[in-house]
């Protein structure tokens, strides 16, 4: 029998995948997955021409909230501190943005919705 702990990292670990997967058909070049960063994990981290993106990826599996609504201030925060780090370590990166990438599931319907959404988190 599967935990729910177990199920949602489960789930969030086949989210993050089909998030990078959406990047790349978007022309980003997937850089790291679960990075930690000043003391912050990042779902990924991708290049887009000379951009650093951080991305924060959401998943939800119910109608009750949508995947973007999950993104609270002081997470803005802390994605905004860890994407400043990394740009400080990545001489290439022109600039650094915070994308989210949404993931709406509706189990019941049998339907996934993805979006992404860009610069949501001001660096």
């Amino acid at each position: 029998m599967t935990t729910p702990s177990a199920e949602r990292g489960r789930r969030g670990t086949l989210g993050e995948h089909l998030a990078a997967r959406f990047l790349e058909l978007d022309g980003a070049t997937i850089l790291a997955r679960r990075l930690r960063a000043a003391g912050v994990e990042i779902d990924l981290v991708a290049r887009q021409e000379r951009c650093l993106v951080v991305v924060e990826v959401k998943l939800r599996a119910t109608s009750a909230e949508e995947a973007v609504d999950a993104v609270h201030p002081r997470q803005a925060a802390r994605l905004r501190r860890a994407a400043a780090a990394l740009l400080a370590h990545h001489a290439w990166a022109d600039a650094a943005r915070i994308d989210v990438v949404t993931l709406d599931w509706n189990m019941l319907a049998g339907t996934l919705r993805m979006r992404r959404l860009r610069g949501v988190c001001g660096i």
